[in-house]
């Protein structure tokens, strides 16, 4: 039987052999990773019918990876979630939230409230998931870019078109890929190993995007991802991936917490820009 040590210990042994896994087995490992807490308190049964599998499924799953049994994978999540007793993570925070009272469509109030406050926890735990190192690796490498090519379709749009249009105000050479007239290709049809790409997804992932950035990856391994998870297509490709968890109410999701850290990093190029021109003089 395989010995883990640590929660932490586990998930990097399951984005290591992600890609080795069967289709459902993905879907499995994909769960534990965003829904590490309802591995530890709920049953199979649950796991099983919101990770979109069967019980049977997490318990192959479980043994691929050196447990006795399904229990004995949960035992693991579950000492650790006690280890911070009281610290659910916050995607359970929303959704115990979400279920204190049915939407009152007459009282918009009451969805200002919803939405505001599962907003307030997904960028608390942008705030606690961020690796410091990450950004400033990130920050770095958009300001040695002699152009940035941006990449985001669908509800990842916004946070592209906002990354663009912030970095072109810092002066820095930006090209948003927006695919209008079926030219995408030919949008990066110049990136260079001196270049820059920036790309947005989300689960499901946008296959234009995933094919553009396989492309970009060809000629520059400067890539930087903000996605939701560390197994997204995008990341594995990226030079740094930050994973992004955004609040969902009522089957909405924001992107409160995208475009905060697409602030950061915009912000922190500014001032590192700023700073290696200063001493430069």
């Amino acid at each position: 039987m395989t010995q883990y040590n640590s929660v932490d210990e586990f998930r990097q042994e399951i984005i290591e052999k992600h890609e080795t896994l069967s289709k459902r087995l993905k879907q499995v490992s994909r769960y534990i990773l965003d829904h590490p807490n309802d591995i530890a308190i709920e049953t199979l049964a649950v796991v099983a019918e919101r990770c979109g599998g069967q019980a049977s499924t997490i318990v192959r799953f479980a043994k691929a990876f050196g447990f006795d049994s399904a229990s004995q994978m949960q035992r693991l999540f579950r000492d650790e979630l006690l280890s911070n007793a009281g610290n659910l993570d916050y995607n359970e925070r929303i959704r115990r939230s979400n279920a204190k009272k049915p939407l009152d469509y007459n009282d918009p109030f009451h969805l200002l409230e919803e939405f505001t406050e599962s907003n307030k926890q997904s960028l608390e735990n942008l705030k606690a998931n961020i690796n410091q190192a990450d950004l400033q690796k990130a920050i770095k490498i958009i300001t040695k870019a002699n152009t940035i090519y941006i990449i985001g379709f669908r509800r990842s749009f916004p946070v592209a078109t906002y990354l663009a249009y912030a970095l072109q105000k810092t002066n820095k050479r930006c090209i948003l890929i927006d695919s209008v007239g079926g030219l995408t290709k030919g949008q990066t049809v110049g990136i260079t190993s001196q270049d820059l790409m920036i790309a947005i997804s989300y689960h499901s992932y946008t296959q234009e995007t995933l094919d553009i950035v396989t492309e970009a990856a060809e000629h520059t391994s400067n890539i930087i991802a903000i996605t939701d998870s560390p197994v997204s297509p995008i990341a594995t490709l990226a030079k740094v991936s930050f994973e992004v968890n955004e609040a969902e109410v009522r089957q909405f999701r924001s992107l409160s917490a995208s475009l905060c850290l697409a602030q950061v990093l915009v912000i922190g190029h500014a001032y590192q820009s700023q700073k290696e021109n200063s001493s430069s003089k």
